[in-house]
């Protein structure tokens, strides 16, 4: 099957599985994909409270747009790093759109962004504090409540950094992204003075990279945010339909309900472009935290070719049956190299002179395809254009549907995360933490 978007932005989905995508086309499966698009439209389905971002890309206030970008500039004059501080959806959707924006080896961002918050780690917090001192820093701390442990402990120690270092000056380096009406960040933010952006009610964390959460961190990096959003704002567009034969993120999810049904339950996502690598993690969080309820959902992995082909690879090609893959391809790079004819061909290489690496990725991209489906993996391919800031906000929103889609399919409320809790309250146990 092939699914490809009519215009001059196209976004192709080509499935590949033992059985055919037109046999999951049944009145069935129309009645149900039907009753989900209603009740999502009239926002009356499980946790349909936090469906702001499905309208978001049309709906997003052109001013709040404005003064991200003016917010932007600001950091860009002021400082030559943007330290985010943020754990899930609130760095990971900025990490994936800057790394998949970023060539290799090349600092082309006109504010250097670095990530804390995301982990606990001593070394990593205190040789950024290091590395810090020979920069110019403004931070932009991302929380809803403010009390995340991860994000708060790192937001303590830069915040005391950052006013001893600056004084005063500090609160005009802080910008905070939290709640609109409650919690401890808000009212650290009203006390310290410093520019507060907000985290939308009805929009959960990993559902919202096209909001300020990740639209000032990719602005501060010299990005375009227009065209980011200009591509999500197509993808709602063209995505709204209902007809199982032309919406390739509906195809995309009865493919994988079809494979999870019938005993595939881990889904591998491949890329065969590194910038990509973020994207995949994003996408992990967006799907395990959608789908991983109530016993049943998707386990989303990935692995990056040709690199994994040699040692993951062994076990997709003959290892337990119980995963399929998705490739997500993309059709054209930016830049490339030919490979040399060399006088002495000890390297045996001299039949690929003349071709470009992408066509010799491309040769590993088939290659693998026709392996893996001879040893009985399904596989789903995804194919983007390229790698501009349009595709990435298409590709964003095209997986967001989608997830909300197979979620539904599966009877599970998409936008929850409830088995997140459970480590929280032992870990608070271990360290003491007063009423645990």
């Amino acid at each position: 099957m092939k699914s490809t978007r009519k215009g001059s932005f196209p976004m192709t989905v080509q499935v590949s599985f033992s059985g055919d995508y037109r046999s999951l086309v049944t009145p069935e499966t129309s009645q149900k994909i039907n009753a989900i698009s209603e009740a999502m439209n009239a926002r009356t389905s499980a946790g349909a409270e936090f469906l702001g971002w499905k309208n978001w890309p049309s709906e997003i206030d052109s001013q709040l747009v404005e003064r991200i970008q003016k917010t932007a500039e600001k950091i860009q004059q002021q400082a030559d790093v943007l330290v985010v501080i943020g754990i899930g959806g609130s760095y990971l959707g900025a990490k994936a759109v800057l790394e998949a924006l970023r060539q290799p080896f090349q600092v082309t961002e006109k504010v250097e962004i670095i990530f804390a918050g995301h982990l606990v780690s001593g070394a990593y917090l205190k040789n950024l504090l290091t590395y810090l001192d020979t920069k110019e820093v403004a931070v932009n701390v991302i929380s809803k409540s403010g009390k995340t442990t991860e994000p708060a402990i790192a937001f303590r120690f830069i915040q005391d950094y950052m006013e001893k270092r600056y004084g005063q000056e500090a609160a005009e380096r802080i910008y905070v992204t939290t709640d609109a009406e409650k919690g401890a960040l808000l009212d650290v933010a009203k006390e310290k003075d410093y520019a507060r952006f907000v985290v939308p009610d009805d929009i959960g964390g990993r559902y919202s990279v096209l909001t300020s959460v990740g639209l000032l961190p990719i602005a501060a990096a010299g990005h375009s945010i227009d065209h980011l959003l200009a591509g999500a704002k197509r993808a709602e567009g063209e995505l709204a339909t209902v007809d199982l034969e032309e919406n390739p993120a509906i195809q995309y999810a009865l493919v994988r309900d079809h494979l999870y049904s019938t005993g595939y339950p881990v889904e591998i996502s491949a890329i065969f472009e590194e910038r990509l690598k973020f994207v995949q993690e994003w996408w992990k969080q967006l799907v395990g935290e959608s789908e991983g309820k109530q016993g049943k959902g998707i386990f989303p992995a990935s692995v990056q070719y040709s690199t994994d082909l040699h040692s993951l690879g062994q076990y997709v090609q003959d290892g337990k049956r119980m995963l399929f893959e998705t490739f997500l391809k993309v059709a054209s790079v930016e830049d490339d190299i030919t490979m040399q004819l060399a006088e002495n061909d000890s390297d045996e290489l001299n039949y690929l002179a003349g071709k470009t690496l992408h066509t010799v990725n491309d040769a590993v991209q088939q290659a693998t395809a026709e392996a893996h489906l001879s040893g009985g993996v399904p596989l789903v391919t995804l194919e983007i254009p390229d790698l501009s800031e349009d595709t990435i906000g298409y590709l964003l929103y095209f997986y967001m549907i989608s997830c909300a889609y197979s979620a539904y399919l599966l009877e599970i409320n998409p936008f929850d995360q409830p088995g997140v809790e459970e480590y929280k309250v032992n870990m608070f146990r271990l360290l003491n933490k007063p009423g645990f």
